[in-house]
């Protein structure tokens, strides 16, 4: 589904949404089930489409987690994640806890947030990755598939992250709250 979309002129007032808005215009057939975008602070911002790169690397990724979680851990690939009542995103990965399930993903449940950036970098290590600050998730990492890089954000405090380090894919990455989440970059075959 094509949508039309404008880009607001600054210091003008905008219609703020919220995540049960959004919901509802979805039921009503307003906004199509097919619509990839994600709500920030009320305002609702088309995802920019996904190309091969991302693609292979995301298959790669779910492949590697899948089968070295623990059966203690869970993770879900594109899911809606709720951060509160006018914002949600949909990380191409989250790791979190199985006890409790989906049900209670939360930023206090979520170990590891995952973002796949093809044509969309500026963006995930941006306004994406400040979003995951204010919300306190963990630990967000990001992976430029067009020049093989990783950047592992942690410690989030005061809206940012206070460790930001950048990785080549020759790294094994592993998770803060859970060593039990690696990713060994030097695997992935389109290197």
């Amino acid at each position: 589904m094509t949508i039309r979309v404008t880009h607001a002129a600054d210091g003008l007032a905008r219609r703020a949404f919220t995540v049960k808005d959004v919901l509802r215009m979805v039921e009503a057939g307003i906004i199509g089930h097919d619509e990839r975008f994600e709500l920030i602070g009320g305002e609702i911002v088309p995802m920019s489409p996904k190309g091969i790169r991302h693609e292979r690397f995301k298959q790669w990724v779910m492949e590697q987690l899948v089968r070295g979680l623990p059966d203690h851990l869970k993770t879900i690939p594109e899911t809606t994640f709720y951060l509160s009542e006018d914002t949600f995103l949909e990380p191409d990965f989250v790791v979190y806890p199985a006890e409790g399930g989906l049900e209670s993903l939360s930023p206090g449940t979520c170990l590891l947030a995952i973002e796949i950036a093809d044509s969309s970098l500026a963006y995930d290590l941006g306004r994406k990755a400040r979003l995951y600050a204010e919300f306190a998730i963990g630990e967000l990492w990001v992976f430029d598939v067009n020049d093989l890089k990783a950047t592992v954000h942690r410690d989030p405090a005061d809206g940012r992250y206070r460790s930001v380090e950048t990785h080549g894919f020759d790294a094994t990455l592993t998770a803060k709250r859970s060593a039990d989440v690696a990713l060994d970059l030097s695997g992935y075959p389109a290197r």
